[in-house]
């Protein structure tokens, strides 16, 4: 597969900014798979925990999340290149409030599933 036109633009960044980025796509990646792990987990091993319809809603959830995290993470990752080799500043994303929130919710819904269990 060939390189996107846009590696070809700018100057090439110090590498070490570079593998920067790289690890941070990795940890996007990491935590997408840490949320469809959840949500299927939470489906299959926690069925006492709350009504069906219910661990189906959060497991839907947990999993979408998990899905637009990876799908986002490398048009984040490619966006900070594009920046770097253009010496531009770094982009800003409403992914992290967002991620933030959901996880939030997502605790909240648990937390609460857990004392009514209890």
């Amino acid at each position: 597969m060939p390189d996107p036109a846009w590696r070809r633009e700018g100057e090439e960044p110090d590498y070490r900014f570079s593998l920067a980025n790289e690890r941070t796509f990795l940890a996007w990646i990491r935590t997408a798979l840490a949320l469809m792990a959840g949500a299927v987990g939470f489906d299959q091993l926690a069925p006492g925990l709350a009504p069906a319809p219910v661990r189906t809603a959060l497991g839907v959830v947990l999993a979408l999340g998990g899905a637009v995290l990876g799908a986002t993470a490398y048009r984040r990752w490619a966006r900070n290149e594009q920046a770097m080799r253009k010496s531009a500043p770094l982009p800003h994303t409403r992914l992290l409030i967002a991620l933030t929130v959901g996880t939030a919710g997502i605790a909240a819904a648990f937390c609460l599933l857990i004392l009514v269990d209890s």
